[in-house]
């Protein structure tokens, strides 16, 4: 994947844009990502964001005292946290360096562009999911969505083994680039959140 740092600035943008939008009556929407409203989907995020920001600062991981599904990160200003952190992961992978050779992961040594990779797709097709379950729009440039593809291609077995990608969904071959990311990470493209 080339041109990591102007993609991740741009879904930056439009991450934090549909965050702002997103209120305080609807957490509790179910999202494309069954395991996840949007409350859950807000925690993971907030959870896992600083591990990531860690890596690609070469600073060691966050100590945490309880798994993700163990703490509730939304009780508080959860939007300025989340903002922020994005914020600080963007400035972190403009850092000279900061996507060359190896970085930790927790407990593992892994490529730092995989980790910038790991953002993108997280602020990519989490917020689609986000935006989904939201009705906000969230635009994704097309050429992120091509280079997330194929990304997303050559490691899907891998990520459906470790329960990050769900079953893939059937998508026609000449679907949108986004759409057949989507399915391929296990999302349906014409999901809309239930009427209640």
């Amino acid at each position: 994947m080339t041109d990591l740092r102007p993609m991740l600035e741009r879904a930056a943008r439009e991450f934090t844009a549909l965050l702002r939008a997103i209120e305080p009556g609807q957490l509790d929407n179910r999202t494309p990502c069954a395991e996840y409203d949007v409350r859950g989907l807000l925690n993971h995020l907030l959870y896992w964001g600083p591990w990531m920001a860690a890596a690609l600062r070469r600073e060691p991981a966050p100590t945490v005292a309880a798994g993700e599904r163990d703490t509730d990160l939304t009780q508080g200003d959860w939007l300025s946290e989340l903002c922020t952190l994005v914020d600080g992961i963007v400035d972190a992978c403009g850092r000279p360096g900061a996507l060359e050779g190896t970085t930790k992961f927790g407990g593992s040594e892994m490529p730092a562009p995989m980790i910038a990779e790991m953002v993108l797709t997280e602020w990519v097709v989490h917020g689609w999911d986000l935006a989904r379950a939201t009705g906000h729009p969230l635009t994704v440039d097309p050429a992120t969505a091509e280079a997330l593809f194929t990304s997303a291609q050559a490691t899907a077995e891998q990520a459906r083994e470790m329960k990050v990608f769900g079953p893939e969904v059937p998508c026609a071959a000449d679907a949108p680039t986004l759409d057949r990311l989507l399915a391929l990470t296990g999302r349906d493209p014409g999901w809309r959140e239930p009427q209640r």
